[in-house]
C-alpha cells in the first residue's frame, strides 16, 4: 500500500486513528482553550461505522464522513505533522468529494473553529464557501458548503 491509497478504516487502525487525529488537533488546544471535538470522538464508533477513511501505512492522514439527507458531511480531517506538506490533506479532499458524488450526495458540508484561521485559509481554495458563523456549546465554529456541480471539483 502507498500513501495514495485511501481505504475504510478498520479495527485494527484504531489506536492509529486516535494517534493521528491527536497529534493533527493538539496543537489546537491552547489557542482555542478548548479541546477539539475531534480528539474526544468516539474513534472505534466511527470505524465501526464505517465512517473513517484512511491513508498511508502507518496511517498518515484520515477522514471521518456521515452521509446525511441531501450532503455528506465532513466531520474531521487530519493529517499527522510528520506528513504535512505531502499533498496528504489535497488527496483526502478530493477523496471527500469522490465520496459524496458516489453516494449521488450534491455538496459537502464541514465546519472549523473560527480560530483555526489556518483552515479559513485552506478550505476555500477547494471551493468551499462560508455558510455561517454559530457558536455550539464551547465551540465558535465557522460552517462551510461545497457544491458539487458537475463531475470536476
Amino acid at each position: 500500500m502507498t500513501d495514495e491509497t485511501i481505504r475504510p478504516a478498520e479495527e485494527r487502525d484504531v489506536p492509529a486513528v486516535r494517534a493521528v487525529t491527536d497529534a493533527a488537533y493538539r496543537p489546537y488546544v491552547a489557542r482555542i482553550g478548548v479541546v477539539p471535538a475531534p480528539m474526544t470522538a468516539d474513534h472505534a464508533a466511527d470505524v465501526a461505522g464505517g465512517r473513517v477513511f484512511v491513508t498511508g501505512e502507518p496511517v498518515t492522514g484520515l477522514v471521518v464522513v456521515e452521509a446525511l439527507p441531501g450532503h455528506l458531511f465532513l466531520e474531521s480531517v487530519a493529517v499527522h505533522p510528520d506528513a504535512r506538506g505531502r499533498g496528504v490533506g489535497r488527496r483526502l479532499l478530493r477523496f471527500v468529494d469522490a465520496r459524496a458524488r458516489a453516494l449521488g450526495l450534491p455538496e459537502v458540508r464541514l465546519y472549523t473553529n473560527a480560530l483555526m484561521w489556518e483552515n479559513q485559509e485552506l478550505y476555500p481554495r477547494y471551493g468551499y464557501e462560508v455558510v455561517e458563523r454559530r457558536v455550539d456549546g464551547p465551540y465558535d465554529r465557522v460552517h462551510y458548503r461545497k457544491r458539487l456541480v458537475g463531475g470536476v471539483s
